[in-house]
């Protein structure tokens, strides 16, 4: 079991990051409270353990500009959480090797299904909120998701109460943002307890 703490803005996220061991780290450059600029996030993957992966969050992006943050190594995967058709995925990877999770936000299975025939490498199964393309800290109905041909990242609302359940539902990795946050800001002490849990549950 894998695990994402996503939303990283700061110094001290990645120093909790570094403490508490997760698999992968987000950087959200689409327009969110937890945006940061491609300098910000070049300045903060510096810091970054380098057996910790970061996964760039993008909306609706130009490929150019994704393509760049890999090349100069500020992201390692990237993850597109926007309306990116095959047409777009195809192009992406013909501008860059990286790994990419593609974002579904659920409403029901069919929702997976659709999203499983594309040519990516992971998905990431969040919960559908009208207008909104994730960061809803809402879970979803988790038995919609059945059976996907892609290994995929369970996000939407997840926290410590309820990450050990997620762990049982056969995803790939558990993502977390608002589940691992006080005030709006990343929580260490949060961030070490969830990490706790998810090893736990999987020893």
């Amino acid at each position: 079991m894998k695990l994402k703490f996503c939303g990283l803005t700061r110094i001290e996220d990645i120093e909790a990051a570094n403490e508490t061991r997760p698999d992968y780290i987000g950087f959200v450059f689409a327009d969110s409270r937890r945006h940061v600029s491609d300098l910000d996030a070049a300045r903060l993957k510096e810091h970054l353990d380098p057996e910790i992966k970061a996964v760039g969050v993008f909306v609706n992006d130009e490929p150019e500009h994704i393509a760049a943050l890999v090349r100069d190594e500020v992201i390692d995967l990237i993850q597109l959480h926007g309306d990116e058709n095959e047409h777009y995925i195809k192009k992406l990877r013909r501008l860059t090797n990286a790994p990419i999770i593609y974002a579904v936000r659920v409403e029901t299975h069919r929702d997976i299904e659709e999203a499983d025939r594309l040519p990516v490498d992971y998905l990431l199964l969040d919960t559908y909120v009208k207008h909104a393309y994730g960061g809803s800290g809402k879970t979803f109905d988790w038995s919609l998701i059945g059976e996907t041909s892609h290994p995929y990242f369970l996000a939407g609302g997840l926290n410590e109460e309820n990450i050990t359940r997620a762990a049982q539902t056969g995803a790939y990795a558990l993502d977390l943002s608002s589940g691992i946050e006080t005030d709006d800001t990343k929580d260490t002490d949060k961030m070490r307890r969830v990490a706790a849990l998810v090893k736990g549950a999987h020893q």
